[in-house]
C-alpha cells in the first residue's frame, strides 16, 4: 500500500547520546563477574610483564658481575614463568571476555530486530531496508570493545601506567619528572581528539547506512535498472554515496594521525631523548648513583607505561566509535513501538467481524487530510469494494482496517471495540492481507505458503494449495511444492506469485481479508480460476477489496466510490449503475476498452 508515509514524532527523532556511566550501567554492570575475572586476569597479566625488566637489572647488577650460575637459572626460571603466565592470561582474557562480548552483539541484534519489528508501518515506508541492515548488524558492532577485551585492557593499562610511575620515581624522580610532562600533553591532546571525533563517527554511521540502503535497493532493482540503461546513473549515485564516506572517514583518520605523531613525538621522541641525556649525564657524573641495570630498568618500565598510553589512546578511539554506534542503537531502542501497552489493553478472544468507520479523518500530514470523515459498516461476512481513481485514499482505509495505521479523529469499532485500545497482536490473528505487489521469501513454495502456519499439516496445506489452484503450475515442476523460487520469487510469473500469495491467505483462514487488487497481474485464464478459490475464500469473513477492474465485483455487498478523500457514491453494483453516477462512468469506460 504506497500511501503509508511516517508518523514518527519529534519525541522519536530526538537523538540520544550514550555516556560512559549509562553504558556501564546497562551493559558493563550485568555483566560484572566476568569483567572483574577479567580484570583479575589483566592485572597478573601486567604485574608478570613486569618481571622481566626487574629481572634485568639483576641480571646486570648482580648476577653478571658475580658470575653465580645458579641465580642466573633461577633468574630465567622466574622471568620463563612469568612470560608462561603472560601468556596464558591473554588467552583467557580473549576467549573469555571476547566470546562473552560476541554473545553481547549477538543478543543486542536480536533486540534491536525485535525492536525494529515493533514499530508502525509508517516507519518502513520512510526508511531504507538497507539502513535498517546497518543499524541492526553494524552499530552494535561496538561493544566488543566494551565488554571484550577493549574496556578490561584499557583498566589494565592505566594500572600498568601507574604501577609502572611509581616504579620510575622509586628509580629517579627527576627523570619521571621529565618524563611526566610529555606524556602529558599527549593526554591533553588525545582527549581533544576523542571530543572532535565522537560525532564524526556518529555521522559515519549515517552515512555508512544511507550507502548500504542505496545499494540494497539498487541490487533489488537491477532489473529496471539494466531496462532503462541506467547503470551509469546509479554508479555516480553510488559513488557520490562513498566518496562521502571517504570525506568522513579522512576526517577521522586526521585526528588518529594527529595522536599517532604525537605519541610520536611526545613520548617515542622528547620522553626517550630526555632519559638518555638525563640518564646518560647521572651515569658519567655520578651526581646520583645510577647503574647500567638502574638505566636499563627505568627504560624498560619507561616503556611500559607508555606502552598502556598510546595503547589506551588506540582503545579510546574504539570506545568513541562504539558510542557513536550505541548513540544510533539507542535513538531506535527510543522510538515508540505501535502497541503501547498502556493504551491497548483490549484482548480479543474471538471476532464476529463488524467494522464500522464513524466520521473516520486521517492525514499524514498535519493540514493535509486525506481522508474526511468517513462512515460506513462492513459487516460480517460481508465484501465491501473500494474503487476511485489512483490516489483517492483507497489504500488509505484499507491501511486503517488492517491497524497499519490510526485514524486522526473519529472512531473504527471491531465488534462494538474502539480498535485503537485493542492489542493489535490479538487483533491481526484474525486478519490476512493480499497485496497487488505481494512479498514472497526466498526459499520454497511450501516455505511461502506455511508462512502463517508453519505448523498446519500435510493435508491443509495441500487444500490451499488447490483452493488457490497453485498445484495448476506446481504440478509440472520437478521438485513441486518444494521448488525453489529465489529472492521475492523472482523465478516465478506474476500470476504464479499471486496464486501462491492467495494460497497463503487461505492456509491463514482469517476473519478479516484485505485484497489490494489481488488480481491485477494474472492473466485471463489464471484470474478466472482465482475469483472462484476468492469467492470460497470471501465466505463468512468480512472483506475489503481494492479494485480497478470493476468487473471482479459485482457481487460485493457494498461498493464505495471514494474520491478526493470522501465517499461519492455507496451502493450494490446494480445500484451503482442505475444511479449513472461516479461508478457508472468508470465502469462502462472500461467496459469499452
Amino acid at each position: 500500500m504506497k500511501e503509508y508515509r511516517n508518523n514518527t514524532t519529534s519525541k522519536d527523532k530526538k537523538k540520544s547520546k550514550v555516556t560512559i556511566g549509562k553504558a556501564f550501567k546497562t551493559i558493563i554492570w550485568p555483566r560484572r563477574n566476568l569483567v572483574f575475572l577479567g580484570l583479575i586476569l589483566i592485572i597478573f597479566n601486567r604485574i608478570a610483564g613486569l618481571i622481566l625488566p626487574w629481572k634485568s637489572k639483576t641480571l646486570l647488577d648482580e648476577v653478571i658481575p658475580s658470575k653465580d650460575m645458579g641465580q642466573l637459572y633461577e633468574l630465567l626460571i622466574i622471568v620463563g614463568v612469568a612470560i608462561l603466565i603472560q601468556a596464558t592470561t591473554s588467552f583467557l582474557l580473549t576467549r573469555i571476555l571476547s566470546v562473552q562480548a560476541q554473545y553481547l552483539i549477538s543478543e543486542l541484534r536480536a533486540q534491536v530486530q525485535k525492536k525494529v519489528l515493533s514499530l508502525p508501518i509508517s516507519f518502513f515506508d520512510n526508511t531504507k531496508s538497507g539502513s535498517l541492515v546497518s543499524r541492526i548488524m553494524s552499530d552494535v558492532e561496538g561493544v566488543r570493545n566494551l565488554i571484550g577485551t577493549g574496556l578490561v585492557q584499557m583498566v589494565g593499562g592505566t594500572f600498568t601506567a601507574i604501577v609502572s610511575l611509581g616504579l620510575l620515581i622509586y628509580i629517579n624522580p627527576w627523570m619521571t619528572l621529565f618524563v611526566l610532562v610529555p606524556v602529558s600533553l599527549f593526554g591533553i591532546v588525545a582527549l581533544k581528539a576523542f571530543k572532535y571525533i565522537r560525532p564524526i563517527f556518529r555521522v559515519r554511521g549515517e552515512i555508512n547506512a544511507e550507502v548500504k540502503g542505496r545499494l540494497t535497493e539498487t541490487l533489488a532493482g537491477v532489473r529496471v535498472i539494466k531496462g532503462f540503461g541506467a547503470e551509469e546513473q546509479e554508479n555516480k549515485i553510488f559513488e557520490k554515496g562513498v566518496d562521502r564516506l571517504f570525506q568522513n572517514v579522512k576526517k577521522s583518520l586526521t585526528a588518529t594521525a594527529l595522536m599517532t605523531s604525537s605519541s610520536t613525538f611526545l613520548l617515542a621522541g622528547i620522553a626517550s631523548t630526555g632519559i638518555m641525556g638525563i640518564g646518560g649525564y647521572y651515569m658519567m657524573l655520578e651526581i646520583d648513583p645510577m647503574t647500567t641495570g638502574d638505566f636499563l630498568f627505568f627504560t624498560m618500565v619507561l616503556a611500559f607505561m607508555i606502552a598502556p598510553i598510546v595503547q589506551m589512546s588506540n582503545i579510546g578511539s574504539q570506545l568513541t566509535e562504539a558510542l557513536a554506534g550505541l548513540d544510533r542503537t539507542e535513538e531506535l531502542m527510543n522510538m515508540t513501538p505501535e502497541e503501547e501497552i498502556e493504551d491497548r489493553t483490549i484482548e480479543l478472544v474471538d471476532i464476529h467481524g463488524d467494522i464500522i468507520f464513524d466520521n473516520v479523518t486521517f492525514s499524514y500530514e498535519e493540514g493535509k487530510d486525506v481522508l474526511h470523515n468517513i462512515s460506513f459498516k462492513a459487516t460480517s461476512g460481508s465484501v465491501t469494494a473500494l474503487v476511485g481513481s489512483s490516489g483517492s485514499g483507497k489504500s488509505t482505509i484499507a491501511g486503517l482496517s488492517a491497524t497499519f495505521l490510526n485514524p486522526k479523529s473519529g472512531l473504527i469499532t471491531i465488534d462494538g471495540h474502539d480498535i485503537s485500545k485493542v492489542k493489535l497482536s490479538s487483533y491481526r490473528q484474525y486478519l490476512g492481507v493480499v497485496l497487488q505487489d505481494e512479498f514472497l521469501f526466498e526459499g520454497s513454495i511450501r516455505q511461502n505458503i506455511l508462512f502463517p502456519r508453519p505448523d498446519a499439516t500435510e493435508e491443509q496445506l495441500l487444500q490451499a494449495v488447490k483452493a488457490a489452484y497453485v498445484n495448476e503450475f506446481t504440478d509440472r515442476f520437478d521438485e513441486g511444492l518444494d521448488t525453489l523460487i529465489g529472492e521475492r520469487g523472482v523465478k516465478l510469473s506474476g500470476g504464479q506469485r499471486q496464486r501462491i500469495a492467495i494460497a497463503r491467505a487461505i492456509l491463514a483462514d482469517p476473519k478479516i481479508i484485505i485484497l489490494d487488487e489481488a488480481t491485477s497481474n494474472l492473466d485471463t485464464e489464471s484470474e478466472a480460476l482465482i475469483q472462484k478459490s476468492l469467492s470460497e475464500l470471501m465466505k463468512g469473513r468480512t472483506t475489503f477489496v481494492i479494485a480497478h477492474r470493476l468487473s471482479t465485483i459485482k457481487k460485493a455487498d457494498q461498493i464505495l466510490v471514494i474520491e478526493s478523500g470522501k465517499i461519492a457514491e455507496r451502493g450494490t453494483h446494480d445500484e451503482l449503475i442505475a444511479s449513472e453516477g461516479r461508478y457508472f462512468d468508470l465502469y462502462t469506460y472500461q467496459a469499452r476498452i
